[in-house]
């Protein structure tokens, strides 16, 4: 597969078969999502794998309540350290959450490739999410995405033409 057919095939899956992703196929995922570009290479992005059926429904509640969230085997969550990329770099250096956003899509396009499935959650209430996960002070969660097999094929969304986004030389 390549990866513009990966990009075709992604989609925001909001219903969850309960089978475990296997161990090697969850590596694969992960190693795409280690892969990332990321400013100066710092690498800013920590992942938490979330199996335990309480702390996915806790997590559920904390974004917005979508319970479907809870449905998937796993949940990942993205997370940052700023402070490392400023002790670096300085405080100029604000690619971060940009460079995480790279990595978990690497890791939802790799999840593509495997059949799996993914949503971007990124309404989430932060504390809860931290208080939940023991997720330190300093270290910034940004986005979660349930991974798991789909139980049903979401349809295509539209998307904006070449001709409504691209600009040459000037807006």
């Amino acid at each position: 597969m390549t990866v513009l057919e990966a990009i075709k095939i992604r989609r925001s899956v909001r219903k969850y078969r309960p089978d475990p992703v296997p161990e090697e196929t969850l590596g694969r995922v992960l190693e795409a999502a280690r892969l990332a570009p990321s400013g100066k290479n710092l690498q800013p992005w920590r992942f938490i794998l979330v199996r335990s059926a309480e702390a996915k429904k806790r997590l559920a509640q904390a974004s917005a309540n979508q319970a479907f969230i809870a449905e998937a085997p796993l949940i990942v969550v993205a997370c940052a350290d700023p402070e490392a990329c400023y002790a670096k770099m300085g405080r100029y250096m604000k690619s971060w959450p940009v460079d995480v956003a790279c990595a978990l899509e690497h890791l939802m396009l790799q999840a593509a490739a495997e059949g799996l499935g993914t949503c971007w959650i990124g309404a989430f209430e932060e504390h809860g999410v931290k208080d939940i996960l023991g997720v330190p002070d300093g270290i910034k969660v940004l986005a979660l995405t349930p991974l798991g097999y789909p139980a049903e094929e979401p349809a295509f969304r539209g998307r904006k033409s070449l001709d409504e986004i691209v600009s040459n030389e000037r807006y």
